[in-house]
This record gives C-alpha cells, structure tokens and sequence, in this order.
C-alpha cells in the first residue's frame, strides 16, 4: 500500500499545473535560446570575416579577444554581465542579461566556425572571381561565403545545441527557464525529483533534436541548390562552346 501511495505522488509531478508550469520555463529558455543564436550568428560572421580578412592591427585585436572569450567559463560571463554590468550604470533582467552573455560567448565560437568555413575553400575560387572581375569584397561575399556556409552548417549547429543545453546555467541568476521551474517543482516536493529530471531530459531532448533536423534539412537544401547552380553552369559553358 506504501509503494502504491509512492506512485501516485510520483504521478502527481506530472499533474497539468506542474506541466504548464514547465511549459512557460521552457518557452523562456526558446526565446532566449533564439535570441542569443540569431545575435550570435550575425555577431560571429563579421568577427570570422573580419579575423580572416587580416586587416592591420583590427584583425589582430579581434583574434585576440575571441581567444580570450573562448578560454572563459560561460558562467563566468553570465556572472558579469548580470552583476557587473550593474557597477557600470546598466542593469539588465535575468533574461537580458543571459541573452548578452550567451550572445557574446557563442558569437566568439561561431567567429572561429566561420573562419574556418572560409579558409576551407580552395584559393583558386577566389583567384578565379577576381580574374573575371570581381573586387575582393563581391568575391568574397558571393562566391566564397555562400560555400563556406554550407561547410560550416553541421558544426554551427552543433554549437547552438550546445547554447540551448547551456541556459540551464543561467538559472543560478534566477532566469525563470526550464531548469529553475523544475527545481521550483522538486523543491517542494523532494519525490517530484526524478520525475522533473525525466522531464527536462524529454523537452532539452525534443528541442535540440529539432535543430539536429533542421540541420540535416538546410545541409540537404544547400546541396540540392548548389547541384542546380552548377548543372546550369555546365548549361551555359555548353551553349557558350557552340
């Protein structure tokens, strides 16, 4: 009767309250997941292109600070931005302040991804783009970038995953996310722990695997693109023979 009594209230960590509750945490962590990977995103592509470039002295001070950024403890960053930005005039919310934080250490990650993006393409493309007429900045922009994208999707990817996985820290400035809700459950009640770890374990694994599809689904776009792009290439050197 005592182990009958001990599933029910297992079972009641799973009562409508308690997942809806989970529900407005997890819809926290996906805004902040989508905010921090779109200014990460955007951020990271002009430090890569910026560090690849070499520009004098720029290009330099911009390595060097992504090398020191990448070396830090993300939580060390969020940790900063929610309590130190404070003793300099700015205090930003739980949220913004995580969204800052992720968007700067992530930004630094895709700087390094989309460098290397861009040094994996073949130096002939370039040369050859600026044969035919084009300057170094339209070379660069719509002949090597566009490849370099598609060569860096699984491993930007991969990071931003890891961005979603790595809100959870946040929680330790109170972010009202996925983690500090189910903590809030099990905290009042020690026999809901299990079952919030299940739950957490179902939605980080229902969000992230959605970006793994994603993934798979851009990769397979870009190819079928790119196989187009170059049968009509082929097309018009054949028309052009004749």
């Amino acid at each position: 009767m005592l182990h009958l009594f001990d599933m029910f209230n297992v079972l009641g960590a799973y009562s409508w309250v308690n997942i809806r509750f989970l529900l407005e945490g997890a819809w926290v962590t996906v805004v902040v997941s989508v905010l921090s990977i779109i200014l990460s995103y955007i951020l990271g592509l002009i430090l890569g292109v910026i560090r690849y470039v070499q520009i004098k002295y720029v290009s330099a001070i911009v390595g060097f600070v992504i090398d020191i950024i990448r070396n830090l403890p993300l939580i060390l960053i969020i940790f900063f931005t929610y309590f130190g930005l404070p003793q300099i005039g700015f205090k930003p919310a739980p949220i913004w302040a995580s969204v800052i934080a992720m968007a700067i250490f992530e930004s630094a990650m895709v700087a390094e991804i989309v460098r290397a993006g861009i040094v994996s393409i073949p130096t002939g493309q370039m040369e050859g783009a600026r044969a035919n007429g084009l300057s170094y900045w339209q070379a660069l922009r719509f002949i090597i970038l566009p490849q370099a994208v598609k060569n860096m999707i699984p491993a930007i990817v991969s990071q931003f995953i890891s961005l979603v996985k790595d809100t959870s820290l946040a929680t330790i400035i109170v972010l009202p996310d996925l983690m500090n809700h189910a903590q809030i459950i099990y905290g009042q009640n020690t026999n809901y722990t299990i079952p919030m770890f299940l739950a957490l374990a179902v939605m980080y694994f229902i969000v992230c695997y959605s970006l793994s599809l994603l993934s798979e689904y851009l990769d397979h776009r870009m190819g079928q693109s790119n196989s187009k792009k170059a049968k009509q290439a082929e097309e018009v050197a054949e028309s052009a023979e004749r």
